[in-house]
C-alpha cells in the first residue's frame, strides 16, 4: 500500500537534511510522499517540490507546523497544502519568527547563567539561509560542547518544558495558528497530541476549524496512538502520522525516522477536500 509521512523537517528550519534530502531519502524508504512542515517557515518547500517533480508517482505536500501558546503550553499546529506565496500568511511568518528569536536569547541567557557559554553568534552559524534557528540547533550545540551526550538528554536536563533553561514567550494561540493557515487556504491539523496532556484544547479547536489530528508519532505510546484515533473519529477528524524527522545529529535520529509513521496516500485527497 502507498503510504507518505505527513511531518518532516528540513534545514529551513532544525532539520539536518535539506529539502532534497528529504525527497531523496523518503524515495530510498519506499515511500510515495512526504509534507515538508518545517517551523514557521516555508523557505524548504520550493526546493522540496522541485526535487519532487523528478520523481513520477511522488507527491510533496506543501506544510508548515506553526508554533503556540495554550496555558503555558507550546501547541504546534500542522498546515498542509497552504498558499505559501500569499502575501499575508508570509508578513504573519514574519511575526512569528521574531518571537522565536526572541526565545532563543532567553534559553541562552539561562544557559549562560548555569554556566554554559554559547554565542549568539554559535547559534546563527547553523542557520540554513533565511531558515529558521531553534531548541533542536541549541540541543546540538550542547552536544558539540560535551554538555549532554544526547538530544534527549538536552531536552530532559535543559530545554523541555520546566527545565532548567525552559523559557517560553508570548505567542498566539493555535486557534489563531488555525485561522492563519485556513486564510492560506491550508488545512490544519494538531501535531503531536499525546505530548501536550491538553486534551480539553480538541473540541475547542474542533469548533474553530481543526480538521485532523496526527494520531501516530514517534512519541506516542500504543495506546495513545489507540486514543487519539478513537478521539479523531469521535470529532470527525482526519486521522494523520508523520515521523517528525529532523534528521541526524551525531548519528541520532531525533524522534523518528522517515516513514517511521505514516499514513496511507489516500489520506491526501480527504486533505484536500477540506481545503477552502
Amino acid at each position: 500500500m502507498k503510504q507518505v509521512d505527513l511531518h518532516t523537517h528540513t534545514t529551513a528550519s532544525d532539520g539536518t537534511f535539506s529539502p532534497s534530502e528529504n525527497i531523496q531519502r523518503a524515495i530510498a524508504k519506499g515511500l510515495n510522499g512526504i509534507a515538508i512542515t518545517d517551523h514557521d517557515t516555508i523557505d524548504g518547500i520550493e526546493e522540496a517540490l522541485f526535487e519532487a517533480n523528478k520523481h513520477e508517482g511522488f507527491e510533496c505536500v506543501p506544510g508548515i507546523e506553526i508554533s503556540t501558546l495554550y496555558n503555558g503550553q507550546d501547541i504546534h499546529v500542522l498546515g498542509f497544502y497552504i498558499d505559501y506565496k500569499n502575501q499575508a500568511f508570509l508578513s504573519k511568518l514574519k511575526e512569528l519568527a521574531s518571537v522565536r528569536n526572541k526565545r532563543n536569547k532567553m534559553i541562552l541567557q539561562k544557559l549562560n547563567e548555569l554556566g554554559i557559554h554559547i554565542h549568539e553568534s554559535e547559534l546563527e552559524d547553523k542557520r540554513h539561509g533565511e531558515g529558521n534557528v531553534g531548541r533542536g540547533h541549541i540541543a546540538e550545540i550542547l552536544m558539540e560542547k560535551g554538555v549532554v551526550n544526547s538530544l534527549p538528554e538536552a531536552f530532559d536536563k535543559y530545554l523541555g518544558k520546566g527545565k532548567a533553561a525552559f523559557a517560553i514567550t508570548e505567542r498566539i494561540s493555535p486557534i489563531e495558528a488555525i485561522q492563519i493557515i485556513r486564510d492560506a487556504n491550508g488545512v490544519p491539523v494538531l501535531a503531536h497530541p499525546g505530548i501536550y496532556d491538553a486534551d480539553e484544547l480538541i473540541p475547542e479547536l474542533c469548533e474553530n476549524g481543526l480538521v485532523g489530528l496526527e494520531c501516530c508519532h514517534p512519541d506516542h505510546t500504543i495506546e495513545q496512538v489507540t486514543h487519539y484515533k478513537k478521539l479523531a473519529e469521535d470529532y470527525s477528524l482526519i486521522k494523520t502520522a508523520g515521523s517528525d524527522f529532523h534528521g541526524f545529529r551525531n548519528g541520532e535520529v531525533f524522534h523518528g525516522d522517515l516513514g517511521s509513521c505514516s499514513v496511507p496516500i489516500n489520506v491526501l485527497e480527504k486533505l484536500k477536500n477540506k481545503r477552502k
